[in-house]
């Protein structure tokens, strides 16, 4: 039968035959994949632009081969070096999330290498040396969150004490010497493989299973979504914005000393000085450029790896041109604001009104 809409509503007819109504056809089966993909559309297609010109303008980007055991290409370096990219991306996710900012991971980055390599050197067991440096990088953001949530700190200026501070105490914690080890478990991090792959990708990819169960399969991504859209009306909620921003920048930590732990690896050393340098900067431009807001609200995971892997292949890329290092921020700049002009709407539709008043 037909209710009055036109809808065919639950009835029974003469012959008991039983209607039910259907959904509409237009219903997604996966609803929050299908939210989504429009996030993910721009900085994958820019990743696949990206990818296109390096396979016209330079021969054997795709070009792997496997070897003792491991893959190797250019490719798989790009993965390997844009993990700890990756890593650190993640967690300032959830701190761009709840519409604030991290500054200091690039410090933090710096003071667990130095506590990982010092005591790995004054022979301290190697189990416990990883655990000081995740734990300092957790203690450093939980400062961050103390700061922003107890005190009412701005984040930018909270988290630039410890940008400043934090070489400062790296520096203290290797007597202002860069520090070097030759331990094969510190290098087997960045250095080992597993199936095929480097270390380095498996825990990225360790992080993002992580953070992912963390966030979807959990009312904690609810309740670090909703302080980022309104803390106020999260507060009348019964959802604590203090303790939810103080859980965010630990995990921002966190990520940041695991970060610090692969570049310790990859130089077989702690740099106080140059270690994680910029790595704030770029980690926030792959937040953005994964369509994640600085309002906070709404975030993606996937996107932030996605704009990680972004940056990491244009840095490879100017390289592999013979771009000098020096000027090679000036086109990364260049492409990574055309980038987000692709993304923004307001953008797309001034350009669209533009081709509309232009004569056929």
């Amino acid at each position: 039968m037909t209710g009055p809409a036109g809808r065919s509503n639950e009835a029974t007819g003469d012959a008991g035959v039983r209607l039910r109504a259907t959904p509409p056809a237009s219903a997604p089966r996966f609803p929050l994949v299908a939210r989504r993909l429009p996030t993910l559309t721009w900085p994958l297609l820019a990743l696949v632009l990206l990818c296109g010109f390096n396979v016209a303008f330079a021969p054997g980007f795709f070009a792997v081969e496997f070897r003792d055991g491991r893959i190797y290409g250019t490719l798989i370096d790009i993965l390997n070096h844009g993990s700890k990219l990756g890593i650190v991306a993640l967690g300032m996710t959830l701190v761009i999330a709840t519409g604030g900012v991290d500054l200091s991971v690039g410090a933090v980055l710096a003071v667990a290498g130095a506590v990982a390599t010092t005591l790995i050197e004054r022979g301290t067991p190697f189990p416990i040396a990883v655990a000081s440096a995740l734990a300092a990088g957790s203690a450093a953001g939980a400062w961050n969150g103390w700061l922003v949530s107890r005190l009412r700190i701005q984040p930018i200026v909270a988290t630039l004490v410890l940008m400043v501070a934090g070489r400062g105490i790296a520096q203290l914690i290797t007597d202002g010497l860069i520090v070097t080890t030759n331990d094969p478990r510190l290098a087997s991090i960045a250095g080992g493989s597993l199936f095929g792959l480097p270390f380095p990708v498996t825990l990225a990819g360790g992080c993002f299973v992580v953070l992912g169960l963390m966030t979807r399969r959990t009312a904690w991504g609810l309740y670090v979504e909703a302080v980022g859209d309104n803390e106020v009306a999260s507060r009348y909620c019964g959802v604590d914005p203090r303790v939810v921003k103080l859980a965010v920048y630990a995990v921002a930590g966190t990520c940041a000393a695991l970060a610090g732990l692969i570049e310790a690896s990859y130089i077989k050393a702690a740099d106080a000085n140059n270690a994680g340098l910029f790595v704030e900067l770029d980690a926030i431009l792959a937040v953005v450029i994964g369509g994640t807001a600085l309002t906070g609200g709404r975030f993606s995971l996937v996107g932030s790896l996605l704009g990680a892997l972004f940056i990491q292949t244009l840095t490879k890329t100017l390289y592999m041109h013979d771009v000098s290092a020096d000027i090679a921020p000036v086109p990364k700049a260049i492409v990574v604001i055309l980038v987000c002009l692709l993304q923004s709407p307001v953008a797309r539709a001034r350009f669209a009104a533009w081709r509309g008043r232009q004569p056929a």
